[in-house]
């Protein structure tokens, strides 16, 4: 009989190829493709607390009919067999069937579906809101505030993306705040970007996403957010706030440049490039995180495998074997003998 698995026990390199399985997934996003035949195939997301993975559903498939019939953001009961192609992880799905609420509940409620930061919310939220009280000017300290008054605990449940990097509940946060952490310990390295000014930037450049997204299971860009994007949203709350604030003239449209050029690029989505020092500063620690984020989240959801799946936003697979000096380190850390494979 098939076991019902999590996705961190699907991905299992115990997991025989072929072995029949159940699982209680989250349908996060459903994509139509073009097989190179011609004919129309599907790439479903499926996922829970333990991560996530896709699987190619064709036309002629069982499955694909009642795949086509749920909405994303659907809690749904699959079976399938475990396949891989190309040395990564696609299960061939057989049945797709949505689980109703009263359903969900008898088989242990939702939470064990939603992916989750590693670190808390609460805690997140805590540091952030400490970090706008380091803002020394006043009425850029108020904007900031006037702005997050606005979008209220969106901003503190919103994801940060809906595919690329902190694409989970909380997601918009922890990114928030772990740029927070590199602006404070990058500005003594650059005393031409100003320190209030960047620490605000940095705090609200992606404000617009508490709009751009859905407030769902498995966020989806929202009417408005498809049509203006969380750039442009993002500016009209920055510049409001500022309005209402009485921030200067000058202050406040370097304010709003940093929302504008945050994505770096405009091919990325930026509106103008960055060019003040404030706005290529807070646009790299952007950047950065965005990556990282990546980085992070794929050690933390992948089995033993030594690369993660291919990472679109790294254009990558990522190594996820530590390397050899770390486990050199921890061995003389806790004082034990090294063998010569180690050294």
């Amino acid at each position: 009989m098939p076991v019902r698995l999590n996705v961190a026990e699907l991905r299992s390199p115990d997991r025989r190829e072929n072995e029949e399985f159940e699982a209680l997934l989250l349908l996060k996003r459903c994509t139509e493709r073009t097989a190179r035949n011609g004919n129309p195939f599907y790439v479903a997301e499926f996922g829970d607390q333990h991560g996530s993975f896709t699987a190619n559903v064709f036309a002629d498939s069982p499955a694909c009919e009642a795949l086509l019939a749920t909405e994303p953001g659907s809690v749904v009961h699959i079976s399938g067999k475990v396949e891989s192609y190309q040395g990564r992880f696609s299960p061939r799905i057989n049945t797709v069937r949505k689980v109703s609420e009263d359903e969900l509940q008898q088989l242990g409620g939702i939470e064990n579906l939603i992916e989750t930061p590693p670190e808390d919310g609460a805690a997140l939220r805590r540091e952030l809101e400490e970090a706008v009280t380091r803002i020394t000017h006043e009425r850029l300290r108020r904007t900031v505030e006037l702005a997050l008054e606005e979008v209220g605990d969106s901003f503190f449940t919103a994801p940060a993306a809906v595919s690329m990097h902190h694409a989970y509940r909380h997601g918009l946060v922890e990114h928030t705040v772990h740029m927070v952490r590199a602006c404070e310990a990058l500005l003594p390295l650059y005393p031409e970007v100003h320190a209030d000014l960047a620490r605000a930037g940095v705090i609200v450049h992606d404000i617009g996403k508490t709009i751009e997204y859905t407030d769902s299971l498995a966020p989806q860009k929202t009417r408005t957010g498809i049509l203006q994007g969380h750039v442009v949203l993002g500016y009209r709350i920055v510049r409001k706030a500022g309005m209402k604030a009485r921030l200067d003239a000058d202050t406040l449209e370097r304010l709003e440049h940093i929302v504008l050029s945050h994505q770096g690029e405009l091919e990325w989505g930026a509106a103008a490039m960055a060019a003040t020092p404030e706005a290529v500063f807070v646009s790299m620690i952007d950047n950065l995180d965005a990556r990282m984020g990546m980085v992070q989240r794929a050690l933390r959801i992948g089995n033993d495998a030594e690369f993660s799946d291919y990472l679109p936003g790294l254009k990558a697979p990522l190594l996820r074997t530590p390397p050899a000096i770390a486990a050199a380190e921890s061995a003389e850390q806790a004082d034990l003998p090294l063998d010569d494979d180690t050294l």
